[in-house]
């Protein structure tokens, strides 16, 4: 019971901005579940996959008082892997739709879910998902992806708002890469 509440004795520190305790080396039970909106720069030094990696690098990326991101230190070549989950996150949100994948296929989806990637990749500023102009212009945008590809009209609004939201959830990763 001692060690549990040193742990939370140290993370309450670590969480205040004006505690001179900057420097911490955490394993796996800080990396995903712990907050810490100061927090500024993360070294990756082992391989991580998935929401694991995806949680991680947002802890850092939180946006605190003139911080208007974070900085991940990729030791590993964490970059690929990424790009991966990334594909595979659009993927799942164009494949809800029976319909689409019945009348596109799964080769179609690919395409569709690498195209978004790379065009909400290169639209997603930091402060995107605040101002209401930039987010109705992503909007646009991957209408006419689905559109273009085929993607069943009377699912694009629901699949635009997925996307949507998995971009919100990557910005804050690509922000801090």
């Amino acid at each position: 019971m001692a060690w549990v509440q040193r742990c939370e004795d140290l993370a309450n520190r670590f969480r205040d901005p004006t505690d001179p305790f900057r420097i911490v080396i955490v394993r796996d039970m800080w990396l995903t579940g712990f907050d810490a909106p100061s927090l500024h720069t993360m070294y990756v030094d082992k391989p991580m996959r998935g929401h694991g990696l995806m949680q991680a690098i947002a802890r850092v990326n939180r946006v605190f008082k003139d911080k208007p991101g974070g900085l991940v230190v990729d030791y590993p070549g964490l970059a690929d892997e990424l790009k991966q989950d990334e594909e595979l996150a659009f993927y799942d949100a164009l494949e809800t739709n029976d319909s689409a994948v019945k009348v596109l296929g799964e080769p179609t989806l690919k395409m569709i879910a690498r195209e978004l990637v790379a065009t909400v990749r290169k639209n997603a500023t930091i402060d995107w998902t605040l101002r209401e102009n930039v987010r109705a212009q992503m909007r646009v945008l991957v209408r006419r992806i689905l559109r273009r590809h085929g993607y069943p009209p009377d699912k694009q609004e629901q699949a635009t708002r997925t996307v949507l939201e998995q971009a919100e959830l990557f910005s804050e990763i690509w922000a801090a890469m």
